[in-house]
């Protein structure tokens, strides 16, 4: 299928193949663990050497995803760079992309672990928003009543006809939302792991993203 349709709150939200989240009744477009510049940080500490294109295949793909949404606001929900001084690399062209898609919305970046700090871009910079009595933070809280957070990358393994195989994932259940990585270079964690399998109700379900969305029950991760 090509979206997931669900509700929280009495609010119905759409899970995109991107990894995006889609509120229509707000015009929000929410993403998550964009992980711009992850090539060159790992370049400048010298740890290993990845081909410096993550940024433009993510770009392409909330360009696309703002295009198809006409959204008027974008929660970018933590850890967008990958880390604190991730904005000062990015090229020219990269940042006038960003800004461009900027224009005539409201765009709202929530700090996260690797990136704390305001950025040299434009929106908003805050710890944590509240919309709908729905709060939108980085890292899940389970005190919180209603939440979509990141930071956990989930993934689904499951096996299909003697084989396996690994998706990104929304995870889903009646209070809350993780969302998958939107970065291109990112990996994840387990659905069925530690913290996540503690953080989600027994009843929680995961959305598999990728040219389509899947539900799939936790329950029958591998």
């Amino acid at each position: 299928m090509d979206n997931f349709k669900f509700s929280i709150l009495e609010n119905e939200l759409v899970a995109l193949p991107s990894g995006a989240l889609w509120w229509p009744s707000q015009s929000l477009l929410c993403v998550s663990d964009l992980h711009f510049g992850k090539s060159n940080r790992l370049a400048r500490k010298g740890q290993s050497w990845i081909p410096p294109y993550e940024n433009q295949d993510t770009l392409l793909r909330l360009e696309k995803d703002l295009k198809t949404t006409k959204a008027r606001m974008i929660i970018c929900l933590g850890d967008s760079f990958d880390d604190n001084e991730g904005d000062r690399f990015l090229p020219k062209d990269e940042i006038l992309w960003i800004r461009k898609m900027q224009e005539g919305k409201e765009w709202i970046w929530i700090s996260g672990n690797h990136d704390p700090s305001p950025k040299a871009l434009g929106g908003s910079f805050v710890q944590s928003i509240e919309i709908g009595k729905i709060n939108f933070q980085h890292i899940a809280n389970t005190k919180e009543s209603y939440e979509i957070s990141g930071h956990y990358h989930p993934k689904i393994k499951l096996r299909l006809k003697g084989q396996s195989f690994t998706k990104a994932c929304f995870l889903i259940d009646d209070n809350r939302v993780i969302m998958p990585a939107y970065g291109t270079y990112t990996g994840g964690l387990y659905c069925n792991r530690e913290p996540l399998r503690s953080i989600m109700q027994t009843k929680a379900i995961a959305i598999m993203t990728g040219k389509e969305v899947y539900p799939v029950p936790i329950s029958k991760a591998n």
